[in-house]
């Protein structure tokens, strides 16, 4: 029998939704878009077939990172296993145990409802499992940011997974945690695109001589009209946006900053409570998905702000006065 103190995990994936969004991530911007009629009409097409398969979902890399929370209660996939795009991952959700929801859209087009019978579930599974302690939401639908913040009402550790560039951020801040799909282990990132190589400029023309008709001068008549011309208007620059590097640099300082604030200014914090500190901040923050093996690491880099001191199994890092 198990103890009480065990986890016990409870996974929903809504499985078109990280399917188009690994699609878009792989082959750009709103490629599934494009892309749908080929794939709904020709899906065995070479050309079709070989994009699917650069887009293709690690779903195992899902499950296993789930299983890192506790025990698998239970593990749903919401989706309409009869498109092409699905039913090429049903043996492997079936051979890990995965709980198949079909899902039949109204139209060609329409929105299959995911969100609101994966809701519905969850919801009635927290009730009747009351030893249910973690709920895994895989979506980056801002649809679900209610669906989680109940979860956390009931008293469940709610973490998100989610396709980096393709989630909502108010779903990942109603996390406890939050981890994108990109840094999972097993999951190979897709590889940046090379900037597109300028157009030439092309040469001036040399212009023609004139002709002696069009040298002669041309008195043009002033306009009566009095009404002045309208000032140009000033259009200020936006701001740059933030690289993923600078956000969790700005995130770091923000956390060592309130550390300092509780305690004294010149005390040393504990680097686990800081890094707790900034997950809760940002649950999507990972230093693995900023290229670091360990949080020390993260901190190394950023010896600028971070003084780091390891004694031992101890680390402690404090902000460094400028």
């Amino acid at each position: 029998m198990a103890e009480t103190q065990d986890t016990r995990v409870a996974v929903y994936l809504d499985f078109d939704n990280i399917v188009i969004s690994w699609y878009d991530r792989v082959h750009g911007r709103n490629a599934y878009g494009k892309d749908r009629q080929r794939i709904t009409e020709n899906p065995n097409d070479p050309e079709v077939a070989e994009r699917l398969k650069r887009a293709t979902i690690e779903v195992g890399a899902i499950i296993d990172y789930a299983a890192s929370f506790g025990t698998l209660v239970l593990t749903r996939a919401y989706a309409d296993w009869s498109s092409p795009v699905n039913a090429v991952y049903r043996s492997q959700l079936v051979a890990r145990a995965v709980d198949l929801v079909q899902l039949f859209p109204a139209a060609a087009y329409a929105k299959n409802g995911a969100d609101i019978r994966l809701a519905v579930d969850a919801v009635e599974d927290m009730f009747r499992l009351p030893d249910l302690t973690h709920v895994v939401i895989v979506a980056g639908d801002s649809d679900y940011v209610p669906l989680a913040q109940r979860c956390k009402r009931l008293g469940r550790y709610v973490i998100g997974v989610g396709v980096a560039g393709s989630t909502a951020k108010s779903l990942a801040a109603a996390c406890d945690e939050f981890e994108a799909y990109d840094s999972l282990p097993g999951v190979v990132r897709p590889a940046a695109k090379a900037p597109a190589a300028p157009a030439p400029v092309p040469e001036p023309e040399t212009p023609a001589e004139p002709d002696a008709a069009a040298e002669a001068p041309v008195k043009a008549k002033a306009p009566r009209s009095r009404a002045k011309k309208a000032a140009p208007k000033v259009v200020e620059p936006e701001a740059p946006a933030l690289t993923e590097q600078e956000e969790a640099t700005q995130l770091l300082e923000r956390a060592l900053r309130l550390g300092h604030d509780k305690a004294d200014a010149d005390e040393w914090l504990h680097s686990s409570a800081v890094k707790t500190h900034m997950r809760r901040m940002d649950p999507s923050f990972s230093e693995k998905a900023l290229g670091h093996r360990s949080f020390s690491d993260f901190l190394k880099s950023r010896d600028d702000i971070a003084e780091l001191e390891e004694t031992g199994h101890e680390r402690l890092v404090r902000l460094r006065e400028r």
